[in-house]
């Protein structure tokens, strides 16, 4: 019977990311991934193929909108759908090699097929049985959808489904105004379909900064993403070609009705864990179906670990690969350690929203004394040359001590440009420290140190 130091369970970024890890620090390793290809939801059918086609759709709003400004004339290119997908394919395709090369590189054994726990210590995958010091659990989520609602992946279909449409809808139906929503549906509004994104708050974007997300739905708007707030979707019926979205606006109880070539369901994910046997294990979960675990990431069950999407917390794949880093560093008898404070995310839209740490209003909730950092990319000479000078950089520090509590940026590069925030944090730094950082001209990150300029004695350009 083969027997490993550790196997993981799931070759997404958690799992691949500990795996690697754990055998670069001599552990025996074993990753199960049931998929053909090592990468999970992220690189098949998740963040890696989304940023192909935000790419692929941005340079054809570019083409049809900023050429013709920049002096670049000639006929508008038309969308190859097919060829798109192609393209997408490739880009999958070289990830997912990526990292089974890495796997050989490090001599991490990949176990192809579905996995089981039939008891601690042990791994079944199909007829085989491993045995394992330690099961680091790194199984991913799923989405999820609506009572009413029933996804077939054709007319209804979740961010799987709508990154393999056999042809670009006319119109597109969006429910759920969050990330995943956002992105697909501005790909397809590029291309040129009608989209309508339905959202259940008041709001787009849940849980970020207000001013941001109020600013970031200004700019979708004008893009032509329409959007009906303050609703919740009652049904969605479909023929064999359309749909119908019934809502009701939760402010008069008024219902109303859509229609659709395809309907997107974004109304986020919940954790996959089918098959795994925690019941039986007595693995103890949250009712939202979170496998519970201590601060080193381990559950109630002794020699058994989880992490990433199966876990608590934000739904992010590079949360999940901090996660899957650190849990190895412990399994070595090491320090594993993630900065919870510290995990920015980012909607790669165009213009892009990235934040990290605190929001307004979790600082006016806690009563923190703050100040605000504010800076327009209007003032910012780069960003204007780009046709990029919509959005801010806003930064939020502590009133008394200037230390960055948190950052928020809507407008060209901004998942980019707020990992300079991120190693400030890290580092416990003030808006003064980045003031005082030398910034290359003419660029985009001048903006975060104008903003931190404004935490002061104010900004230069402003």
């Amino acid at each position: 019977m083969p027997s490993y130091d550790v196997i993981i369970i799931g070759g997404g970024p958690g799992g691949y990311v500990c795996a690697i890890r754990c055998a670069q620090l001599g552990l025996k390793t074993a990753c199960v991934e049931g998929r053909e290809t090592l990468g999970g939801t992220c690189l098949n059918v998740g963040c890696i193929p989304s940023k192909a086609l935000l790419h692929a759709s941005h340079m054809l709003h570019e083409a049809e909108h900023n050429f013709v400004k920049m002096g670049l004339k000639g006929k508008s290119p038309s969308v190859d759908w097919p060829q798109m997908q192609s393209y997408k394919d490739d880009v999958i395709g070289q990830n997912t090699k990526g990292i089974e090369f890495l796997f050989k590189k490090n001599k991490v054994d990949w176990i192809k097929g579905w996995a089981s726990i039939p008891a601690a210590g042990k791994v079944q995958v199909g007829d085989e049985v491993y045995d394992a010091k330690n099961i680091i659990i790194a199984t991913g989520s799923e989405a999820s959808s609506l009572p009413g609602v029933e996804v077939d992946e054709k007319i209804v279909v979740t961010s799987t489904g709508a990154l393999s449409l056999p042809k670009v809808p006319k119109k597109m139906v969006v429910i759920g105004a969050g990330v995943i929503g956002l992105e697909m549906g501005s790909v397809y509004a590029r291309l040129g379909a009608e989209v309508t994104v339905v959202e259940f708050l008041d709001h787009i974007t849940p849980g970020m900064d207000a001013e941001i997300s109020k600013a970031f739905a200004r700019s979708l708007k004008k893009q032509g993403l329409k959007f009906v707030l303050g609703a919740a979707v009652q049904s969605v019926s479909t023929t064999k070609t359309k749909a119908k979205v019934t809502y009701k606006l939760r402010k008069n109880d008024k219902e109303a009705t859509l229609d659709a070539d395809v309907v997107l369901v974004a109304t986020g994910r919940k954790p996959f864990t089918d098959g795994l046997g925690l019941e039986a294990l007595g693995v103890e979960t949250s009712p939202r179906g979170q496998i519970k675990t201590d601060p080193q990431w381990a559950t109630n069950v002794a020699g058994i670990y989880a992490i990433g999407d199966a876990i608590d917390g934000p739904m992010l794949a590079h949360k999940a690969e901090d996660e899957g880093m650190a849990v190895a560093e412990v399994l070595a008898g090491k320090a594993g350690h993630v900065n919870y404070g510290v995990i920015p995310g980012v909607v790669y839209t165009n213009p892009e929203v990235a934040t990290v740490g605190q929001t307004e209003e979790q600082l006016k909730e806690a009563r923190r004394a703050y100040k605000v950092g504010k800076f327009s990319f209007m003032g910012n000479g780069r960003a204007k040359a780009m046709f990029a000078g919509e959005g801010f950089v806003k930064i939020l520090a502590d009133q008394a001590t200037d230390r960055i509590l948190g950052a928020h940026i809507l407008g060209p590069n901004a998942g980019e440009m707020i990992h300079e925030i991120c190693v400030a944090m890290e580092f416990g730094a003030s808006a003064q420290d980045i003031a005082l950082t030398c910034h290359a001209h003419p660029t985009c990150s001048e903006a975060v140190r104008e903003a931190a300029l404004a935490c002061g004695d104010g900004a230069i350009h402003a």
